[in-house]
Formats: structure tokens, C-alpha cells, sequence
């Protein structure tokens, strides 16, 4: 179940009620069993990032193909051993 909630990493995204869209960058599991992701639109009219936001996964349709990025071999890194924000190690 873990992996296949995070397969859709990457991948382009609507959500179902709002017709909010973005790219999949981010997948939460907290302890009520709720497993939500963060939909990251494209940047606005003066390039500029706009603010990502959390939905559950039952909302999501996935509208692309395939990820836009390829995810991280999560299985191969030791969390105590890689903090936020670092380059992963080379495959």
C-alpha cells in the first residue's frame, strides 16, 4: 500500500471537487489513516512559485502519463543519515 501511494509522486493532477491542479511533489500517512498529497501548481504570470496544497488521494485523477520527475529510491536511503534539503547519494 505505502509504495503504491507513492508511485503518483511526480505525476500531473486534478482534484476532483475544486479543479485544483498541480504536479504530485509531496505524500503524507498520519495516524487516523488519512493519506493526503500536495497538488504544486505551475508558477504564475511573472514566473513566480504559487503555494501548493494538501488533498486527500481519493480526489486525486491523475492526468498525466508518466512523473514529470523521477522519484527517489527512498528504500536505499537511511533517514538518520540524510537531512532535508540534501542532494541524494548518486545511484
Amino acid at each position: 500500500m505505502l509504495h503504491d501511494h507513492l508511485r503518483i509522486l511526480g505525476f500531473k493532477a486534478v482534484d476532483k471537487i475544486t479543479g485544483f491542479e498541480g504536479i504530485i511533489s509531496s505524500i503524507g500517512f498520519d495516524l487516523y489513516g488519512c493519506v493526503q498529497a500536495v497538488l504544486t501548481p505551475s508558477l504564475n504570470e511573472k514566473n513566480e512559485p504559487r503555494e501548493g496544497r494538501w488533498f486527500d488521494t481519493s480526489r486525486l485523477k491523475i492526468i498525466g502519463k508518466k512523473p514529470l520527475m523521477e522519484i527517489p529510491s527512498f528504500d536505499k536511503i537511511a533517514p538518520h543519515k540524510v537531512a532535508g534539503g540534501q542532494q541524494l547519494p548518486p545511484k
